[in-house]
């Protein structure tokens, strides 16, 4: 991941300009074209003193300036439209390039590994889609054509001002060089604050992710002051940026606002008396001014470009350590021939970076078409292994085999095409229950739509909606209970129609009725599917066919309720401390004892 320093300073390394310029390649023929209008309405700009110069000169010998002035006129007029087809294909391609630049975000952000995504803020990741992008095509557009142009301008500018008066040039050098210097000077520290202010937007949005994301927890904690202090923190943060980054901007305004107001006096001054001396006209003074007076508009223009450029070089370095984050490769797989397969774990080792080895030669079979229940106390490694199925993440040592292959040499979408993952947490997305349902079984018809909701239970709730199935649960699913989710969960893993059936906590958030009708559910999908569960309840582990204890990273023992009561003393203790409920103490008393 690139280093979020690199840029503090006001110092890109070259790659970020590499990648800018990668972004305006493509519609490198349109910018060039939006250049040549810019560059040749700046020459009409340029002719339009030199055209007065003769008019004045004409109406002092008393010659007709029919002609001249017409010429003026259109001269102007013809510039305002170069300027205005000029300004159309810059915007046009700036809007082109910004979702260039968000489609590539936007594909890579959805393909970022697990362990990136871990690492990260989202909604920093989101920032840099949104703002940075924003930046980014000011700069390969209008921002590189303001430079070009202004350049290019400000130096045919100041090469007739020579040829009109050297002298009066040299005066106007003389303040225009002290102001250049105090501007470069000043440049680093603007591009400086402007990287900070990035960054801090950024954090700004990531602590209004972390408070909205658990609004409910955050409320009930009463931790809205704490919340609100934090997010504050750092708006302020972004606010002092941004002010750092105003004041040195009004510092280079006001410097180059007084150098030019210093040299138009300068130039008036020394101006009359060359014209009292008769080394210059009248006329060639005036048309001096003017293009003085112009001056600004190649200046503003270099200033506007150097700052747009030196924003959008900013915002890449933050898009750059995107696209250096590892992605899981885009791989088009036909759909795998539907199969039970069994799932066995051979010497599987996994840590999570500096938190040391999580599983450590993990090694047990889940038979095909039955149910296997996993238990052990937390931070055993339970959810992890799943995480390892999914390949969220890769074995350090060992191997996890479907069906008897090695899931490590299959590419991930074959992988995953043949498991479906109810997560503990049970996570929905925004949109209609039948968008969340159907979510990884898009082409899913209505018959077996209707039948995975009876068999969840949902189908009462869903004649009960405003807008049946197509009524919208909101935000995380938060119109659904915890229940509910849980339900609409399994029935979309269901839908799927899976070979292996990942079920982590499933039956967490389930009153004992949904439970038991749960249970059967799922005792009816193992006669068409290999069940893989976590579960802390007694009811749902002694289903079970097999049951693996996992502790601290190993599996302890493996075999059925009856065997384990009587067989490990971990289990025995789990039953008493955390599988074992009211109902169950009259059940499983005699089998501990």
């Amino acid at each position: 991941m690139a280093d979020p320093d690199e840029a503090v300073g006001g110092r890109y390394r070259p790659s970020a300009l590499r990648a800018l310029l990668k972004y305006a390649r493509p519609h490198l023929g349109v910018l060039l074209g939006a250049l040549a209008l810019t560059l040749a309405s700046s020459v009409l700009a340029l002719t339009q003193p030199l055209l007065t110069e003769r008019i004045i000169t004409r109406l002092g010998a008393g010659d007709s300036v029919r002609g001249l002035a017409i010429a003026l006129f259109a001269f102007i007029l013809f510039s305002l439209l170069l300027t205005a087809v000029e300004s159309w294909l810059t915007e046009r391609t700036s809007e082109r390039i910004v979702l260039d630049v968000r489609r590539g975000l936007i594909r890579r952000l959805i393909r970022l590994r697990i362990s990136e995504v871990d690492r990260s803020e989202p909604a920093d990741l989101t920032s840099r889609l949104t703002a940075d992008s924003t930046m980014v095509q000011y700069a390969a557009t209008s921002g590189a054509i303001k430079l070009v142009d202004g350049t290019l301008h400000l130096i045919a500018a100041v090469v007739i001002m020579a040829v009109l008066s050297p002298m009066l040039l040299g005066v106007t050098a003389g303040v225009l060089v002290v102001a250049l210097v105090a501007v470069v000077v000043v440049f680093p520290r603007v591009r400086a604050a402007v990287t900070r202010g990035q960054e801090a937007v950024g954090e700004l949005g990531a602590s209004m992710d972390r408070a909205l994301g658990a609004i409910r927890t955050v409320k009930a904690s009463g931790a809205e002051e704490r919340e609100i202090e934090r997010a504050d923190k750092a708006a302020v943060r972004s606010y002092d940026a941004a002010l750092t980054g105003v004041r040195y901007q009004v510092f280079i305004s006001v410097v180059t606002g007084l150098a030019m107001q210093a040299s138009f006096l300068a130039v008036i001054g020394l101006g009359g008396v060359l014209v009292a001396r008769q080394d210059i006209t009248v006329a060639v003074l005036i048309a001096f001014l003017l293009y003085l007076f112009n001056l600004g508009t190649p200046i503003v223009a270099l200033l506007d470009g150097a700052t747009s450029l030196h924003q959008g070089l900013g915002a890449m370095v933050r898009i750059q350590q995107v696209e250096e984050m590892d992605v899981e490769p885009a791989t088009a797989t036909a759909p795998p021939p539907r199969r039970i397969p069994s799932l066995a774990f051979e010497n599987v080792s996994f840590g999570y970076g500096d938190r040391g080895e999580i599983l450590a030669g993990v090694t047990f079979t889940a038979p095909a078409g039955g149910i296997t229940a996993l238990v052990g106390p937390s931070g055993a490694g339970k959810t992890t292994l799943f995480s390892l199925v999914e390949r969220f993440y890769e074995p350090t040592a060992g191997r996890i085999l479907l069906g008897g292959d090695d899931i490590s040499g299959q590419p991930r979408e074959l992988v995953r095409q043949q498991i479906a993952y109810v997560e503990q947490d049970t996570p929905m997305l925004a949109g209609t229950l039948r968008e969340n349902l159907t979510y990884a079984a898009p082409d899913a018809d209505d018959a077996a739509i209707v039948d995975v909701l009876e068999r969840t239970q949902l189908a009462g709730l869903v004649s009960g909606m405003p807008d049946g199935i197509d009524t919208d649960i909101g935000t995380r699913g938060l119109a659904l209970s915890g229940g509910e989710r849980q339900r609409l969960a399994v029935a979309r893993a269901l839908l799927r129609r899976p070979g292996v059936l990942l079920l982590d906590e499933m039956t967490a958030h389930l009153d004992s009725r949904s439970e038991a009708v749960m249970r059967e559910v799922i005792a009816e999908v193992a006669r068409d599917c290999t069940v893989l569960l976590i579960a802390h309840r007694l009811h749902t582990v002694t289903m079970s066919d097999n049951i693996v204890v996992l502790d601290a990273g190993l599996v302890r023992a493996a075999g059925t309720h009856r065997e384990l009561l009587h067989s490990d003393h971990l289990y025995q203790e789990l039953v008493h401390n955390q599988l074992l409920t009211a109902d169950d103490e009259l059940t499983t008393g005699s089998l501990v004892s």
